[in-house]
């Protein structure tokens, strides 16, 4: 129960966030109206993806610092959780702007942008499914995650900024602060960044315990066969 007590968090905020979301009032914005509920998924989402990608980021690092398989399975599923938690996001992002903006993609800077990067790190499973050799497919990987990461930061955060672009707070277009949102609505936007982070590393927890339990069944399946 010690130990689980964070799994038990994430399962009441995002409850918390599902039924606030629907229920608790929003203010009345011109053209958004009560597609702004939206933010309580989108936008957290897109928080815990970028959570995921850092800690993927930070065991391919040490990975390259000091070789260590457990650092590369470690990597590989918060590199999985943050590519599921980005196609969320980009899902639930679609709905919001098809009422929004009358249509699920026009082609924002941040939509492309967002794309991209994902496409990017599409690209790291695409790389370690065509590399055999355990040791180099890890390390290879680990280099390209590196990589993906760096270029993630631009297209969503810094590019989306420079360009002329529909979403609050880019391109000149000012942020949601700047509308003075009701102060209801951070009371569940912030548990629910708080509550998708946890699931996602819930998650990422449970792919790295099975891949440990794959590599201990292989091990005695390989002194078995000797």
């Amino acid at each position: 129960m010690k130990k689980s007590w964070w799994k038990i968090l994430s399962v009441v905020l995002l409850i918390y966030t599902v039924v606030g979301g629907f229920l608790i009032p929003v203010p009345r914005l011109d053209i958004v109206n009560e597609t702004i509920r939206a933010l309580y998924f989108h936008v957290p989402m897109w928080f815990a993806m970028v959570f995921m990608f850092i800690a993927s980021t930070y065991f391919a690092i040490q990975y390259l610092r000091k070789p260590n398989n457990l650092h590369d399975i470690y990597s590989n599923a918060f590199a999985t959780i943050g590519i599921v938690l980005g196609i969320l996001g980009i899902v639930t992002g679609m709905i919001w702007a098809n009422y929004t903006w009358g249509s699920p993609w026009h082609g924002d800077p941040k939509q492309n942008g967002a794309a991209i990067a994902l496409l990017v790190y599409f690209a790291y499973f695409i790389l370690r499914g065509s590399v055999n050799n355990q040791e180099q497919r890890a390390r290879l990987s680990a280099a390209y995650n590196v990589f993906a990461f760096a270029a993630m930061i631009p297209l969503i955060f810094i590019i989306p900024r420079m360009m002329s672009s529909m979403h609050p707070g880019n391109g000149g277009n000012p942020g949601f602060n700047t509308y003075d949102l009701d102060s209801k609505m951070r009371l569940v936007f912030y548990p629910a960044v708080i509550g998708w982070g946890l699931l996602g590393t819930w998650i990422a927890t449970l792919l790295i315990r099975i891949e440990l339990v794959k590599e201990k069944i292989e091990f005695i399946e390989d002194e078995n066969a000797k």
